[in-house]
């Protein structure tokens, strides 16, 4: 079979590990290829860091997804992350529509805040920008706080600690069945942490948990959601895949705390990349 490509609506932050510099090296020894349409550069990513240059991208992201389209390129999926303006997110989903088709899939991780609060770049217009790009999706993953927003939902009322409410939030998230759903920080169980899934084909509420490692880990979220994205174009049923990418950030976050790194420099995952490919092997 050929290796699977993906095509990547992210951001590039030079220093601090997320967003696009994990999402590369982690599909890579999937044995998938990464095709990047970067949104921004920055020179570091925004937790932690003060005075970060950021470099908009929009005219070159429509320039390179035009030239895509003249070559008549396919995806195996078209997976998107975090946007710089309601005009990247028009042109994020711009790219799911030219690119999508029905044996391919469009994963969105709508990202828009964590802990109850907007990342500080966004605005109540951005946040619809993206909820009406997430309704193209065949597969969301949010954390507790952009399901809220997503929801139009009491970030305090959207508890993730009992599995039927786990659940119920989930298909919630579904669009009445119509997508697939990854919702991320579900803790149903002492010193476990991880996701609840709904699957649209099977109509299946499942929850996925790990060994909990204590702290915020920097581009957490954006390691579990591409080894995810991963794990579906290689062909694993959803369950299985947000189990994978639970274990996996699990042991990076695991490693980071015994190496006492600085936690605004993010997850250490590199020496472990070993692992994925040896699971995909």
């Amino acid at each position: 079979m050929p290796t699977p490509r993906v095509a990547a609506i992210h951001d590039i932050s030079g220093f601090g590990r997320c967003s696009m510099t994990i999402i590369m090296p982690a599909l890579s020894v999937m044995g998938v290829q990464c095709c990047p349409l970067p949104t921004a550069y920055l020179s570091t990513h925004t937790g932690g860091f003060e005075g970060n240059t950021f470099l908009d991208l929009t005219d070159q992201m429509e320039r390179a997804a035009a030239h895509w389209r003249e070559l008549g390129l396919r995806f195996d999926a078209v997976y998107t992350g975090f946007m710089g303006s309601c005009g990247q997110a028009a042109l994020a989903a711009d790219c799911i529509r030219t690119f999508k088709r029905q044996e391919n899939l469009a994963v969105v991780d709508p990202v828009m805040g964590d802990h109850g609060r907007l990342y500080r770049t966004y605005t109540p217009e951005m946040c619809a920008a993206v909820a009406d790009m997430a309704a193209m999706a065949d597969v969301i993953t949010p954390n507790r706080t952009e399901a809220a927003l997503l929801l139009g939902t009491d970030y305090g009322a959207l508890r993730l600690d009992r599995a039927e409410d786990c659940r119920c939030w989930a298909r919630a998230l579904s669009l009445r069945g119509r997508r697939s759903v990854v919702l991320t920080g579900a803790s149903a169980e002492p010193g476990r942490a991880g996701a609840v899934c709904f699957d649209r084909d099977t109509g299946r509420t499942e929850l996925v948990s790990a060994p909990l490692v204590p702290g915020q880990f920097h581009g957490a979220g954006d390691l579990f959601a591409a080894v995810l994205t991963g794990a579906l174009v290689r062909g694993r049923e959803l369950a299985e895949a947000a189990q994978l990418a639970a274990d996996f950030t699990s042991q990076c976050a695991e490693r980071t705390l015994a190496q006492d790194l600085p936690r605004r420099e993010g997850i250490d995952f590199e020496p472990l990349l070993w692992r994925l490919g040896q699971v995909m092997a």
